[in-house]
């Protein structure tokens, strides 16, 4: 398992003793299904939260909020060479709630929303709630990579669709999209006049060789028909303080947002979600730095676990996110995956099927926890197997 490292020694009582959904939802088991982190926080945010007792209560004031918008764009421009004018990223409370102000103020009333899928779970369900159609295009498999079906994204503009939701990095699959993938979606956006929801608050987390290329950078066009959500809320463990960014990369979408219909939506991001995220991105990347180093370690083991204890399940390393997308058809399980391993083997899974049609039969599993909670994961997992019977692998 390599160098031991500090997380190591975190174990699950202490985990459960927390009191986070991961780890109470399913008190028996062990938690593998959300997205949070079992390391603690950074102390340089433990450090300004506590600092800041007093700002704390009240509603978020502008030199609170231009302090985390010069501090991400610190962030974007040191990292992935985006400059992106402090003044045109915003406040929300969270990426969801940054989608939900798109679908309403940045699309045509009616229009259909594009999602590929398999897709990260409140995606499929937000569209609907206000009062839109789904056009599911499923991503392709080729050479053993998860990739864009063009065509079939070319269709559904054409077939009425007026927005793309593009997650990069990718919910669950873990794919990080090269300039040319992403040059391709731009084109069929702008043949139809479309717009794109750019998910990635995911990009911190991205590993090498990979390089997270934020979508509205790519182009002057594709600058002019994006919105773009991040938060420091994945990479730094924050999600429960509410706080998160909307870059608006051209002028008309600035000028919509400055509405006072959509810059409502800045209220519902957090005092101390706002200071945290300031600070994770000014003086926590020694913390992320680390921690990235870890996960990385981690998403390896797990394959090395995997080939020798459950050679049968599917695996492909995560480019970008702590998130490891499983396949688990060639198990012969009968029912959901993950129904099987939380009842006979204690462990706690999102199934795939939750993600869409094309997850059915997969299983995520989050990686963000102590290494060897991820080794008694698996044998746990293995060791149900070998009760039930030889898998059939089909």
């Amino acid at each position: 398992m390599g160098t031991s490292h500090a997380y190591d020694a975190i174990g699950i009582d202490q985990l459960r003793q927390t009191g986070s959904f991961k780890w109470s939802t399913y008190p028996d088991a062990i938690g593998a299904f959300i997205a949070e982190m079992d390391f603690g926080v950074a102390p340089a945010i433990s450090d300004a939260l506590t600092g800041s007792v007093g700002a704390l209560v009240g509603y978020p004031t502008p030199a609170l909020v231009d302090a985390m918008a010069d501090a991400c764009a610190r962030f974007l421009d040191d990292s992935y060479g985006w400059k992106v004018p402090a003044e045109r990223i915003r406040p929300v409370g969270d990426v969801l709630i940054a989608m939900r102000a798109t679908i309403d103020h940045f699309t045509a009333p009616g229009s259909k929303i594009i999602l590929p899928t398999p897709a990260y779970m409140p995606f499929l369900k937000i569209p609907p709630m206000h009062d839109r159609e789904i056009v599911e295009v499923p991503l392709l498999v080729q050479d053993g990579r998860y990739v864009f079906d063009l065509d079939g994204l070319d269709r559904a503009f054409a077939d009425g669709g007026g927005m793309l939701i593009l997650c990069n990095p990718y919910n669950p699959v873990g794919r990080v999209f090269t300039r040319e993938e992403l040059l391709a979606i731009s084109e069929i956006v702008e043949r139809y006049g479309g717009r794109v929801f750019s998910d990635e608050i995911h990009a911190p987390l991205v590993f090498a060789p990979h390089v997270h290329i934020p979508y509205a950078s790519i182009s002057e066009a594709a600058a002019n028909h994006t919105i773009t959500s991040t938060s420091a809320s994945k990479a730094w463990n924050l999600p429960g303080l509410k706080a998160a960014q909307v870059i608006l990369s051209n002028d008309a979408d600035a000028a919509v947002w400055a509405t006072p219909v959509v810059t409502r939506n800045e209220l519902l991001a957090s005092n101390p979600g706002i200071i945290a995220n300031t600070a994770a991105y000014d003086d926590g990347r020694e913390w992320l730095a680390d921690t990235h180093t870890y996960l990385d370690g981690n998403r390896r083991v797990l394959g090395e676990l995997l080939a020798a204890q459950i050679p049968e399940i599917g695996y492909i390393p995560a480019e970008g996110s702590y998130i490891a997308w499983l396949d688990a058809r060639g198990l012969g399980i009968d029912g959901s995956p993950a129904d099987f391993f939380r009842e006979h083997a204690g462990v706690a899974l999102t199934d795939g099927i939750a993600c869409g049609a094309p997850g059915d039969g997969f299983l995520r599993f989050i990686l963000a926890t102590p290494r060897p909670i991820i080794v008694q994961a698996v044998e746990q997992m293995a060791a149900a197997l070998a009760r039930r019977g030889a898998p059939v692998s089909v």
